[in-house]
């Protein structure tokens, strides 16, 4: 990749950074230390401008000479996990019961060092270039708050890329694919509501756990039955409460799970789906129904075009991505403007624990290439 070597003189100040922040850890919206963290070291690179976002987030700009141009964002998510660290990391969460177990120390490291980059390169910087730092990605998602409050404009944003640390692709690679690239996901609650009544009496109440049963039953045909096969989907009812007592029909019940598809047009199909068993069970059981949406993050879908941008400037480092089920709010930024999100490998015989684990780490010698195809995204239109 033509960028290593001048992201390469940046190693140490990429190292610095992420262990910096790996030893702060925060859970979204509460990233409190983190932004004074990352405000502290962006201020030194003198940016055009900075601004705060939703509670704790940031948007950082670069002007470029040509400021009537676009520009070209980047996204970094700055949130960690309820996880406690082991005791043998050198540099371990000062947190107790938090840890940046997903990588995202390192997504603001290569962010935090692109714009050192940038500041040290201002002279040759045609293009305008936004920096984006995002809380709460691992909870209710930061992304399409911050789009609504408008950091795609002013300057207004053409494309956008964002990565991800992958235990799975080899250090030294990163992985992208054309169209879907993660899962869309909606954490999904429905409730029945009936009408309690002796069990010596049932024909006196509503039995809202019988509605609910009778539903397992029809939801799980959805995929199965309604939904193209040659469509990726995954249905999944994890949890059922219902009841208070054995004699006692139930008055309430509630079914929890989650919807995953790489197609925002099939998720819209499932509802849908669901939909009509709840107006069925409805009219067969005589009870209220409801559907609750705590989590929804759309499919993140590479656009083809830049795709191959990103693979001009990868060469030897590119490797093509398997799409997976689990899920990201850059779904938003991608849906609002052109763009692409990234794999950046740092698989090792050190660094292979999967993502969400106490165990999991990696070599900031992945963060290199990170940063350098984020500097080649930038002066390849430059």
């Amino acid at each position: 990749m033509e960028w290593e070597t001048e992201a390469r003189q940046y190693q140490s100040e990429l190292t610095r950074h992420r262990q910096a922040l790996h030893r702060i850890p925060e859970l979204g919206y509460q990233e409190t230390k983190t932004k004074s963290y990352l405000l502290e070291e962006l201020k030194k690179c003198n940016p055009d401008q900075i601004e705060m976002v939703l509670e704790t987030g940031i948007k950082c700009v670069f002007y470029g000479t040509q400021k009537d141009r676009d520009a070209i964002a980047f996204r970094a998510d700055m949130d960690a996990l309820p996880i406690q660290e082991p005791e043998d990391c050198p540099y371990r969460s000062q947190h107790p019961g938090q840890m940046h177990a997903c990588g995202h120390d390192g997504h603001m490291a290569m962010l935090l060092t692109l714009a050192r980059v940038l500041s040290d390169h201002r002279e040759s910087l045609s293009r305008n270039v936004v920096l984006l730092f995002q809380p709460a990605e691992e909870t209710t998602g930061g992304a399409d708050r911050m789009i609504r409050q408008g950091v795609l404009e002013n300057p207004h944003v053409s494309e956008v890329y964002g990565m991800h640390m992958m235990p799975d692709v080899p250090l030294g690679k990163i992985a992208v694919v054309a169209g879907p690239i993660m899962a869309s996901t909606c954490e999904i609650d429905l409730i029945f509501r009936g009408k309690a009544s002796h069990g010596a009496y049932p024909h006196l109440g509503q039995d809202a756990l019988a509605a609910a049963g009778y539903a397992i039953t029809m939801l799980q045909s959805i995929v199965s039955r309604r939904i193209n096969p040659i469509e990726p989907a995954v249905l999944t009812l994890g949890k059922m409460t219902a009841g208070t007592q054995r004699n006692i029909l139930a008055d309430t019940a509630r079914i929890e799970g989650i919807i995953r598809t790489y197609s925002n047009d099939v998720y819209d199909q499932i509802e849908a789906c669901i939909k009509d068993i709840l107006a069925g069970t409805e009219r067969a059981f005589h009870v209220e129904t409801e559907i609750e949406k705590h989590v929804f993050y759309p499919s993140t879908c590479n656009d083809p075009e830049k795709v191959e941008k990103v693979k001009r400037i990868l060469q030897d480092r590119y490797m093509q991505a398997v799409p997976r089920m689990t899920a990201e709010d850059f779904s938003y930024f991608l849906l609002a403007r052109p763009g692409a999100f990234l794999f950046c490998g740092c698989m090792d015989e050190q660094h292979h624990s999967p993502l969400h684990s106490p165990e999991f780490g990696f070599d900031e010698e992945a963060l290199v290439y990170g940063l350098a195809a984020d500097i080649g995204l930038i002066m390849e239109d430059n």
